[in-house]
């Protein structure tokens, strides 16, 4: 593939999606507990580590929100060992990439799209729930909280009602202004001039929230920003202070079966998301590729290998950051390779700069990209489909509002089973009444369906029963491929039983036992 090939849509592409990462690297490495750096060296590792081994057009990947309670508990079992830590992280990137070799990735399509699409709307209304206190500039917790209940005690909407008694009037205006930017240019500007789409619209918001910035400092406008609501990277002042910020794995504690244990549960964790990601991304795609599912975890199982080496968190591919990238025009997956290389770029020469974006500025792009995953046209349209698509894709919605992400994924999963089996129960035979014989017995023709399991026991059962004394009934398994031993059992009991109603049983191609 020649990565150049569309570079004039990645590169601006690319440069969202690194503003974009740059506070949910911090906010993430700061929920798990770890040290700041810690998230920022995650984000280039999934930029330009997995992005090269990995065959995801438009996925981009980084520290994991969904992995940060865990990252923060084994910290805290390992006795706060940070290098003993990132022993785990490497052994489950060994793991992830054996999984890979496996080729374990097929477990990605055993997710229905409805599942599918309430994740990503979920992800959409948790994005702007999380964001709207920081466009208010309420900060005091971490950017990109992504669970409804806290470890201090509150929950989304809470924190949105402190926002709203704690509004920063700077941090509001910011915030406007940045929204107004973001649909003219997607609504108006963009269909009137290509420079327009050269020219992204995050681009532009992101430097004006400089812009703002530096007339609040100089006191050009009376407004002020405090140091928690602009983006905190840390500042080397040489090369031998940014490679200090490194840090390395402690391998006396492979001993420890602790570490393994959380290694092995790293790994099942990070590759479950990352799945449902790819699946996600693959779904948004507009050109509808289909990413190699069991190269993605070698990938994975790669970067996961160099973050643990080097001081990283652990790695999946992120569906917000996949989301930005695909919203804003990405093509390939030059993109995340580029957003990688401006986080070690920016980490090593413009953090000052950096550290200058308002986070209310970078609010506004997420609120806008969490508007483009939950548009209200889409729960139309999957009520239009049907219960079975609908009851699934909404308790996927709900609980993860109210949960977290695997688990309201988890939900919805068990709630399509359900409806898989309730289909499965009633579509287990096809019933012909075909008239009389001549003796004058009423015929009941049992068409059995391809797959009869013992789930569709109950229902057969219940037929039998309903068939009246004196008649003649056909049970035809000409169609099945399969049907399970407690339903020949059953088959064979009704056979003796029928007798004594004086019904004539007659089996087509129903196996014996």
């Amino acid at each position: 593939m020649n990565l150049l090939k569309h570079i004039n849509k990645d590169l601006p592409a690319s440069v969202v999606v690194f503003f974009v990462a740059v506070p949910l690297c911090l906010g993430i490495a700061l929920a798990s507990g770890a040290p700041l750096f810690a998230g920022i060296i995650a984000g280039i590792v999934g930029g330009m580590v997995v992005g090269f081994a990995s065959d995801s057009p438009l996925g981009v990947s980084g520290p994991a929100a969904g992995l940060a309670v865990i990252v923060l508990t084994s910290i805290s079992t390992l006795n706060g060992s940070f290098p003993a830590f990132l022993t785990a992280v490497f052994l489950a990137g060994i793991f992830q990439f054996i999984l890979g070799l496996s080729k374990a990735g097929f477990i990605a399509y055993f997710f229905p799209s409805s599942v599918i699409k309430g994740m990503l709307t979920g992800i959409g209304l948790l994005i702007i729930l999380k964001q709207f206190p920081h466009a208010l500039g309420w900060d005091k917790d971490a950017f990109g909280d992504t669970e409804f209940f806290q470890a201090d005690g509150q929950n989304t909407f809470s924190e949105i009602v402190s926002a709203i008694n704690f509004i920063t009037p700077g941090a509001v205006l910011i915030g406007i202004v940045s929204l107004v930017i973001l649909v003219l240019w997607d609504k108006v500007l963009s269909t009137k001039s290509k420079i327009f789409n050269i020219i992204n619209g995050p681009l532009v918001v992101v430097g004006v929230g400089i812009l703002f910035f530096n007339l609040y400092k100089s006191e050009i406008l009376d407004f002020r920003l405090n140091s928690n609501q602009v983006v905190a990277v840390p500042v080397p002042d040489s090369f031998s202070s940014f490679l200090s910020q490194f840090t390395f794995p402690d391998f006396s504690v492979l001993s420890n079966f602790e570490v393994w244990k959380i290694a092995v549960v790293i790994a099942i964790v990070a590759s479950l998301e990352t799945l449902l990601c790819v699946e996600a991304t693959d779904n948004l795609d507009p050109d509808k590729r289909i990413t190699p599912t069991n190269r993605e975890l070698k990938a994975q199982g790669l970067g996961n290998v160099v973050s643990g080496l080097i001081g990283g968190l652990p790695i999946t591919q992120v569906i917000v950051r996949s989301t930005a990238n695909i919203s804003f025009g990405a093509k390939t997956k030059l993109s995340a390779i580029l957003h990688g290389l401006f986080l070690l770029i920016s980490a090593l020469t413009i953090a000052g700069v950096l550290n200058m974006i308002p986070l209310a500025s970078l609010a506004a792009i997420l609120l806008m990209v969490g508007y483009k995953l939950a548009k209200p046209s889409l729960f139309k349209e999957m009520y239009k489909l049907g219960w079975e698509q609908f009851v699934p894709f909404a308790i996927t919605v709900v609980a993860i509002l109210a949960t977290d992400l695997l688990k309201g994924i988890t939900a919805g999963l068990l709630m399509g089973v359900f409806y898989t089996l309730r289909n499965s129960y009633r579509n287990s035979y096809y019933l012909k009444e075909i008239g009389k014989t001549e003796s004058g017995q009423e015929v009941h023709h049992i068409e059995l369906a391809q797959e009869v399991t013992f789930f569709n026991k109950a229902s057969l059962m219940q037929l039998l029963d309903r068939i009246p004394a004196n008649s003649k009934v056909i049970i035809d398994g000409s169609k099945s491929k399969s049907i399970a031993y407690e339903v020949l059992e059953l088959i064979k009991n009704y056979e003796i039983n029928a007798q004594t109603k004086n019904i004539v049983v007659s089996k087509l191609n129903i196996p014996a036992f």
